[in-house]
């Protein structure tokens, strides 16, 4: 089967990026872009971002995870921390994210290191979340193999009623893993693929360096 995309294209024009209107701080560009798709794009899962890491056999790989906190320090996100996803990171903590917002023609790739956020506040997250979402984490060992869906539906309903009535704990194994970044590219889309690309790079004194890209 084969199938031509070649021509696929389109022309992005919505808006521009130049080096003199941003920031010193990418993070405050970071707030500024975020809280622009969350109110004017609202079909775009704004907090949605792609995660890449490289696991344990040597092969990259990427999926989309929430981010649920930013702060000047990173990007905190949670998950099991014995997945693959969670073993990949803590035996090699150089990770990408990445936002791509089609509605505003813009995208944000962020290199950092990941470790995992203090415990007490792992648990304060743990507790904000709802009780399904809370037993789901407890019954999903994430990852593994598993037979059928059936399975997890019985070992839910199982642990639904193990429960009822009681506070559910934070299982060890589950938490968050902040990134904290060393570069971070801004790109907004331009007519005639000149798109707009602006790098921060963290300096050795924790200053950050701007520089336009080509595109």
């Amino acid at each position: 089967m084969e199938k031509d995309l070649g021509n696929y294209r389109r022309s992005y024009e919505k808006s521009e990026l130049l080096l003199k209107d941003t920031p010193e701080n990418p993070i405050e560009l970071f707030r500024t872009w975020f809280n622009e798709i969350d109110i004017h794009f609202p079909e775009d899962e704004t907090n949605a971002m792609t995660i890449s890491t490289i696991g344990l056999n040597g092969f990259p790989k990427s999926r989309v995870v929430l981010l649920k906190k930013f702060t000047f320090e990173g990007f905190i996100f949670y998950t099991n921390y014995e997945s693959e996803k969670g073993l990949a990171i803590q035996n090699n903590p150089k990770v990408c994210l990445s936002f791509f917002w089609a509605g505003a023609e813009r995208q944000i790739i962020i290199k950092g290191k990941a470790e995992k956020i203090a415990k007490n506040l792992s648990d304060g997250y743990f507790e904000s979340r709802p009780r399904g979402s809370q037993l789901g984490a407890i019954v999903s060992k994430q990852s593994s193999v598993i037979e059928d869906r059936d399975i997890l539906e019985a070992k839910l309903i199982e642990l639904e009623k193990e429960y009822e009535g009681k506070e559910i704990i934070r299982p060890e194994f589950w938490g968050g893993f902040i990134v904290k970044p060393v570069e971070i590219e801004f790109w907004q889309g331009r007519p005639n693929r000149l798109h707009d690309r602006i790098h921060y790079k963290m300096d050795e004194d924790y200053s950050w360096i701007k520089s336009r890209l080509s595109p």
